[in-house]
């Protein structure tokens, strides 16, 4: 049996699909308060749903109980975020703690756990990421962490300024930095790839697409597409760092810091992922000409 965290989010649903489809079983922990029409795709898809919290260590016991496997993928960023309620802190950190004990106790054999690389400044979000990653590696269970770089579908979204229907878009830094955008559909082919590999045995994986490109070339590819130029806002890094000096909310604070790692990001090389998993990953123009039709 393998049980998702976070199900009803975009990775955690696709991993429930994939591993539903391969014939494998799931346990799909929702929250009381998940979507209604989220849990019920869920249970479409096949999974087993069962109603737990990362903040309620008891019910995290008993959602471990049989299960083989845990894929983590919850966060409280961005959507589920509520002030000093579903926070880094109360969720990414002392929830993921207590579920790393949960799956030891219940005798897990493989922990599969959705992080993102390490950056320069300390945040909320990192923080807690860094401090699982630590936890998880003591833990005695048998580990693998995935650090995926920037969502394609993600940070090239309206939700954070890349607004290819109005053909507007912000770049933060000087928009010229190579970044391995990655589609979170492949994330999830990587975890459940992840599962009994003896190539993924207490690893950490660092993740991109299959090629570098600045953001100022991912712009050049929509205007091709749309056949429309676009009104390019361009964000400073000084701009961002006093942002976030005068940061107080743990959510602003994380994501002004993630627009800085964006700044400042480089290119993942794929070759030894790749061969250990020969997938076919999603390009930019392929989710280009997707949103754009």
């Amino acid at each position: 049996m393998n049980l998702v965290i976070g199900s009803t989010g975009m990775v955690g649903t696709e991993i429930c699909r994939l591993l539903t489809a391969s014939g494998r079983p799931v346990k799909a922990l929702v929250r009381p308060s998940s979507a209604p029409a989220k849990v019920e795709n869920l249970k479409r898809l096949g999974a087993t749903v069962v109603e737990g919290d990362l903040r309620d260590p008891i019910s995290l016991n008993a959602a471990c109980d049989g299960v083989q496997a845990v894929i983590s993928t919850a966060s409280s960023m961005p959507f589920a975020y509520m002030p000093g309620v579903n926070t880094p802190q109360s969720t990414d950190q002392d929830g993921c703690l207590s579920l790393i004990e949960a799956a030891r106790k219940a005798g897990v054999r493989q922990f599969v756990y959705l992080s993102f690389p390490p950056m320069a400044a300390s945040f909320p979000l990192q923080d807690a990421k860094r401090a699982v990653e630590t936890r998880l590696r003591d833990s005695g269970l048998m580990y693998t962490i995935l650090r995926p770089t920037y969502f394609t579908e993600v940070w090239l979204s309206p939700a954070v300024g890349f607004d290819y229907l109005n053909s507007k878009a912000t770049v933060y830094g000087t928009g010229e930095n190579a970044i391995s955008w990655i589609s979170f559909l492949d994330v999830a082919q990587f975890a459940v790839a992840s599962l009994g590999s003896p190539a993924t045995r207490n690893v950490t994986l660092e993740l991109g697409g299959p090629e570098g490109l600045s953001p100022r070339h991912v712009i050049e590819i929509f205007e091709k597409i749309g056949g429309e130029a676009f009104e390019v806002t361009q964000v400073p890094v000084e701009a961002l760092q006093g942002q976030l000096a005068g940061a107080t909310d743990p959510m602003q604070q994380s994501f002004v810091a993630l627009m800085l790692g964006y700044a400042g990001a480089a290119a993942i090389d794929m070759t030894a992922a790749l061969k250990t998993f020969p997938l076919k990953l999603r390009t930019v123009e392929v989710y280009a000409r997707s949103v754009m039709a």
